[in-house]
């Protein structure tokens, strides 16, 4: 089931993307304002906000045109990624400006955080093995075993990701707050199926994973 989902996923995730080449170094001067939440090098202290640093290229010029797209107050309801703390950031960037933004936090190297010992059994359970019996797949299909993503199929780096903006984004998956995962809707299937202590753990989990 796993190798179908994920040949599937790969299929999904190379066709649907779009990807201008970025020039990391432009991007350098164009990612200033950024710095004050994710910090400089796109390694953000506050734990509600990303790390962008070492993320995917494809991965994160998508989501800057998707928050762009979704902070749009002509956009319909539930298109793009809505992000209010990004309102009105990106309106004047063009899509070689995101493009260079992306290629620059890429090419930097995320930090790594520290998982909780007590929840790191659960967590890596999760991560590792799914809840197979809820058709639910392991998280290492798509995000690989240590965490890396796979950029080329636009599926993010979770290794490192601060715990707390991890185990909102699956909150938000889960509830129907984030739908920016595609018509696979993949992200929404999977997040249905964990509680809030599964979430807990395999936040907690790749907060440390490397």
């Amino acid at each position: 089931m796993n190798k179908v989902l994920v040949s599937l996923l790969l299929t999904l995730g190379l066709s649907g993307l779009a990807h201008a080449a970025g020039d990391a170094a432009a991007g350098e001067g164009k990612v200033a304002v950024c710095g004050a939440c994710h910090g400089a090098d796109g390694n953000s202290a506050a734990p509600n906000f990303p790390k962008l640093a070492g993320q995917g290229e494809r991965y994160l010029l998508k989501q800057l045109q998707d928050i762009k797209l979704g902070n749009n107050p002509a956009t319909p309801p539930g298109v793009g990624r809505k992000v209010i703390e990004m309102m009105g950031l990106l309106d004047n960037q063009s899509d070689q400006d995101l493009a260079d933004m992306a290629a620059f936090f890429a090419s930097k190297e995320m930090s790594v955080g520290a998982a909780d010992p007590k929840l790191v059994e659960r967590g890596e359970a999760l991560f590792r093995g799914g809840k197979l019996t809820e058709g639910m797949p392991a998280c290492t299909g798509c995000h690989s075993p240590n965490g890396a993503g796979l950029d080329a199929a636009g599926f993010p780096q979770l290794g490192g990701q601060h715990a707390t903006y991890v185990a909102k984004q699956l909150t938000d998956f889960r509830e129907g707050n984030r739908t920016n995962d595609g018509d696979s809707m993949i992200m929404r299937a999977i997040a249905a199926k964990l509680s809030n202590k599964d979430i807990e753990a395999v936040s907690s989990y790749v907060q440390g994973l490397h």
